[in-house]
Formats: C-alpha cells, sequence, structure tokens
C-alpha cells in the first residue's frame, strides 16, 4: 500500500496550521512524522484519521481517495483516552466492536494481545489499577486489535520501562513485517532512527525535509571520521588540530579535503590499537535541530 499526503492544506479562522503538505508513506515500513510542538503533526495525523477535513488537498490510498468505511486505523495516541474505572476486558472488546469486529472476534483479538504483552492477570480489573507503563500497553491494543490496515503510534514508548520498550519493539517489527502502513510520531529520535526508513519533518506548518533517512544523511559531508581506540591520547597528540571528543568516548576525527577516507583509515589501524573506525554521520537528533530549528 502506498499512503499519500498531497498538498495537504488546513487553517482554523485566520490561523493557517499545515501549508501545501505532501509526503508519502509505505507499507511494510515505518515512517516518522516529526516537527517541534505546534508544528502541524497532530493536525496532520487527524486529518488521515478523518476527525476534520483539510481545507485543500487530499489523501490517497494507492492512488485513490482514502476509503474510510474500508481502511481501518489504529491509533495510539499521546494523551491516553481509556476509561480508568471500567474493566480491561470490556472496554477494549467495547473498542474493538466499534471497528467493525463481531463480539466473539474481538474477545478472541484482545485476548490474544493481552497474553502477547504479558497482560492476560488484568483481564478482569480496572484500568486504574494499573501502573502507568502497563496502562500504556493496554492503550496500545485498543490500537491493534481490530487488525487496521494503518498503525500511528504517536510517543509509543513514553512511561515504559527497558524490558516493555523491548517488547513493544517487538510488536512494532511484527506489525511492520505484517505490511501495514506504520507512521510514527516521537520526540524520542533514538527510536525514530531506529525503526524508520523514512521521515518527513514539518515546521510551522510546511514540510522542511522528507525523503529516505539513510539517504538524507549521505548527504552531508563525508569528511570526519569515528574514531574508537584503547590509545585515545597517542592519537590526540598525533592529530591534536584534528581531533576532538566524542561523548561516548571514541574521537572525531576531521579530514583535510584532498585526503581519502581509505589512505587515513590504513594509517590509523596501522598505527594504533583501533577498536572501531567509521565515516561520521549526523544523527537524526542533529538533523531534527537543523530543519526544526526556528531558523528554518
Amino acid at each position: 500500500m502506498l499512503l499519500e499526503f498531497k498538498n495537504i492544506s488546513k487553517s482554523f479562522g485566520e490561523k493557517e496550521v499545515l501549508k501545501n503538505v505532501s509526503f508519502t508513506v509505505e507499507s511494510g515500513k515505518a515512517f516518522g512524522l516529526l516537527g517541534r510542538n505546534g508544528a502541524g503533526k497532530t493536525t496532520s495525523i487527524r486529518i488521515l484519521m478523518n476527525v476534520f477535513a483539510q481545507n485543500e488537498g487530499e489523501i490517497l490510498l494507492d492512488g485513490k481517495p482514502i476509503d474510510y468505511k474500508k481502511t481501518l486505523i489504529g491509533y495510539l495516541p499521546e494523551e491516553r483516552g481509556l476509561y480508568p474505572k471500567k474493566i480491561i476486558l470490556e472496554q477494549l472488546v467495547y473498542f474493538a466492536e466499534l471497528k467493525g469486529m463481531s463480539y466473539k472476534d474481538a474477545v478472541a483479538s484482545v485476548d490474544y494481545w493481552l497474553d502477547r504483552l504479558g497482560m492476560t492477570e488484568y483481564r478482569n480489573k480496572r484500568l486504574d489499577t494499573l501502573s502507568k507503563g502497563n496502562q500504556q500497553k493496554i492503550q496500545l491494543i485498543t490500537a491493534l486489535a481490530h487488525d487496521p490496515d494503518i498503525v500511528i503510534l504517536d510517543e509509543p514508548f513514553s512511561g515504559l520501562d527497558p524490558v516493555n520498550a523491548m517488547l513493544l519493539k517487538d510488536v512494532v517489527r511484527e506489525t511492520i513485517e505484517k505490511d501495514k502502513i506504520v507512521l510514527f510520531s516521537s520526540h524520542q529520535m533514538s527510536y525514530i532512527e531506529e525503526f524508520c526508513d523514512s521521515i518527513a519533518i514539518i515546521n510551522k506548518g510546511k514540510v522542511a525535509l522528507f525523503g529516505d533517512l539513510k539517504e538524507i544523511k549521505r548527504t552531508y559531508p563525508r569528511d570526519k571520521l569515528v574514531v574508537s581506540t584503547t590509545e585515545t591520547q597517542r592519537l590526540k597528540d598525533e592529530y591534536s588540530d584534528k581531533c576532538s571528543d566524542l561523548p561516548d568516548g571514541s574521537l572525531l576525527l576531521k579530514l583535510e579535503g584532498g585526503e581519502s577516507k581509505k589512505g587515513v583509515m590504513s594509517e590509523l589501524v596501522e598505527k594504533f590499537d583501533i577498536d572501531e573506525i567509521k565515516v561520521y554521520e549526523p544523527s537524526l537528533n542533529d538533523i531534527f535541530v537543523e530543519y526544526a530549528g526556528d531558523g528554518v
């Protein structure tokens, strides 16, 4: 499947929130929709979910206007929206039925996901008896139980401890492997970088950057090396004018314009006890700051 935002614009009164926004999302891959607070991410998501209509443009699925009667969407919101005093099974089944499932199928699917996420013991408990992280997993089930075609995950790892974060990662990978359209919105760049093949950065209602993340990184000058060595000080002494420290203890070595990366790498391996050497690439956090900053 191919999801297309095509020249989407949206205004609330005189305030123009989205300005000719265009990007595409492929199934079987994860896509990161990024931007600072107020940039237009939530408005874009709500238009995709048909919560309200755009003023201009269209959303296409495989080249045709998206049919909301046939296309199922699963949404994990940043602000959780379940009922704290209600029994978990009852409300999960209720939400699955709202998405068109029969009661029998809804119960079966909910029980599958409760087991998959290690939550079966809480099946007949009230939501407010659970920890924040377990509530997050219950909220996730509402996004997945009805087997949606499009899955939207807004800050999915918020409040999760490392063990539950790893479990959620496995679920996300499984969802991608099922050829779903998976759209992330998050400020946790490490997760976006881990999962997403492509990104769009929205700044002040416009798409500031869109494309394949690896290709975007390769557009930056490849004139620096990251070097990990047991002889840090000796390397710094020899390359003092070209070396700087990185937070993880490795060194950043700046190459002169005419130098060959291959030649410098060979020289370093011959002279020093090298653990790792690689070409420096900007992190997604670096790219985000560049394109979502006030200067853009």
